[in-house]
Order: structure tokens, then C-alpha cells, then sequence
């Protein structure tokens, strides 16, 4: 009997995008709870290339990247109901261990996904699971974000900051997006009441009484940002911050947490329902076929994309 394949970006080493490999690898199946899902694009996430480069929660390679995913359900796993074979879907893998969107086939459980909007092609589904997730669960889990509050999104017009700036307006909030001049225009058409460029403005000495901040970027951003925190408002980072920020938070009285992204079926059903009312779109800022993956890693090593980049499969 022959094993059925499927091609997959996959890397024998961590290093540059030149790592990378256009391959022939066995196919998923869909296990008990699972989908295999069809993969019609698949996001690209700093994550990516951070993982393509760096040891971190994966282990060594060989390993198939991505967490995205948007496509269509080729088959189910046994007790799965939510999902038939031909549905549209997307979701996150879930992260970090679920690995391997970078390919033409993807199981998951099903849980991790939800129906794609209608509204949306696949390129545009692709682009949202990861960065969707992050945001929807630092502002509405994490920090239970309400009509009326400030919110600091750092890094505004890349992946999580473009759809976290959405997301609270969706909500009600006041938005403040800090982002390189050039990207302003973007992020304001997005819905930021007010942006401030890092380059020229230090945005401690300019912003009081957040109740949220979103953070990012790591560095002193954590230790700055604690600054602009009313009493009582939290701090969600998504890197790491030394023990100095978490006692400083507490002299403040406020909270700070570091946080990672889980696959959650519940937030991808209220990321659909924004798209659907028409308060979310993902920014594409470019799509590559599968087998041009590390063109866009060597997009993504620059730290200058606004929004999301996209690899479409064969």
C-alpha cells in the first residue's frame, strides 16, 4: 500500500530562509476529535521565522512550520460534529506543539477551527487565525476589555496590532497604535483614534490612564509601557519580561501578563461574527506560493510588514 504524501515546506536546520525546503512528506490523517483540512493558504507569523531560526518550543528539526490555516475539510476524525468533508474552515493549530500549516494537508482538532465567513476568500482567512486569537483573547479574555477604555497597541500596523486596533473599536474602546509614520494612514483607516510614531515621540511620556496595553516588542517596551496604565489597568505581553516589570506592576497596582495564543473554536466563531458585521478585515501585505516560503521569511526578517504575509498552496 502506498502512503499517501503531500508537499510541505520543511527544514533539516534552524538558520535563514535558505534552511527551507520544498518537499514531499507523508499526509495527515484525521485522528479522534480531528479534521483534516485541505490547506488553501496559510499565514505567515513572526513565530515562523523565529522558530525557522531559533531553538525554542519546537526542539530540533526536521519540522513542517505554521499554525494558519484556512481550506477545506477533506475528511473527519471519529466523534467530530461540528464539521463535513467539503466545509469551508479556519483556524489556529494549536500552538505550539500542533505545528505544520505550511503544507497542503493539516489535521487539527476540530475545535480549533471555525466556518470561514463567506465574506472572506482563503487568502484573507489565512492571514487571521494566529494574530485573530492573540488579540481576541488578550482584549476580550485576558483583560475584558469594555466600552469606554483606553487601549495602547504597540506595533499597530503588523500582524496581532492591525487586528487587536480592530477589535477594540469593534468594542467600544478608545485606540491609541504607536507605528513608523508611514503606516499611520493605515492604521487610522483601520480605526485608531490617535497614533504615535516611535521614531520621534517617546509614547510614556505622552499617554496616562490606559487601561490596556497591548505589548509586542519586548526590550524596556514592558517597563516603559507600565507608565501609561491607570491603577488597576493591565499590562499583556506577548514576550517575556524580566521580574523587574512584574514588581514594578505591583508597586503601580496594576496587573502585567505574559500570555500565548490558544487554539479556542469560541474565539474563532467571534472573530468570524466581527468579519461577518463587517468591524474586521485583515491587511494582506503579501502572498507567495508555497513553494516561494522563504521569500516571504525573507519579508518577514525585515521587521517591516504591515499586516499579515500569506503562502498560498499548489
Amino acid at each position: 500500500m502506498t502512503t499517501a504524501t503531500m508537499r510541505a515546506i520543511s527544514q533539516d536546520a534552524l538558520g535563514g530562509p535558505e534552511v527551507l525546503q520544498y518537499v514531499e512528506v507523508p499526509r495527515p490523517q484525521a485522528g479522534i476529535s480531528q479534521v483534516l483540512v485541505r490547506v488553501h493558504a496559510a499565514g505567515v507569523n513572526p513565530t515562523d521565522w523565529k522558530h525557522r531560526a531559533h531553538r525554542m518550543f519546537l526542539g530540533p528539526p526536521p519540522f513542517v512550520l505554521g499554525w494558519d490555516v484556512s481550506g477545506v475539510v477533506e475528511a473527519t476524525g471519529y466523534g467530530v460534529t461540528l464539521f463535513k468533508p467539503g466545509d469551508e474552515v479556519f483556524g489556529m493549530l494549536p500552538y505550539p506543539h500542533a505545528v505544520g500549516s505550511h503544507a497542503e494537508y493539516a489535521a487539527g482538532p476540530a475545535r480549533a477551527f471555525a466556518l470561514k465567513p463567506a465574506g472572506l476568500d482563503h487568502v484573507q482567512a489565512g492571514a487571521l487565525p494566529l494574530v485573530g486569537l492573540t488579540a481576541w483573547q488578550a482584549l476580550i479574555d485576558t483583560a475584558r476589555l469594555s466600552a469606554g477604555q483606553r487601549v495602547l497597541v504597540h506595533a499597530a500596523a503588523g500582524g496581532v496590532g492591525h487586528v487587536a486596533v480592530q477589535i477594540a473599536k469593534a468594542h467600544g474602546a478608545y485606540v491609541i497604535g504607536t507605528a513608523s509614520a508611514g503606516h499611520h494612514d493605515l492604521v487610522r483607516g483601520l480605526g485608531a483614534d490617535e497614533m504615535i510614531d516611535y521614531n520621534v515621540t517617546d509614547f510614556a511620556a505622552v499617554v496616562r490612564d490606559a487601561d490596556v496595553v497591548l505589548e509586542m516588542i519586548g526590550g524596556d517596551y514592558p517597563a516603559r509601557s507600565l507608565a501609561t496604565l491607570r491603577p488597576g489597568g493591565i499590562l499583556i505581553s506577548l514576550l517575556p519580561f524580566s521580574p523587574d516589570v512584574a514588581a514594578e506592576a505591583a508597586r503601580l497596582g496594576v496587573r502585567a501578563e505574559v500570555m500565548l495564543a490558544e487554539a479556542d473554536h469560541g474565539g474563532m466563531t467571534g472573530i468570524a461574527a466581527l468579519v461577518t458585521e463587517g468591524k474586521l478585515r485583515p491587511v494582506v501585505a503579501g502572498t507567495f506560493p508555497l513553494a516561494d516560503a522563504a521569500k516571504a521569511h525573507e519579508l518577514g526578517d525585515t521587521g517591516h510588514v504591515a499586516g499579515k504575509l500569506v503562502l498560498t498552496m499548489p
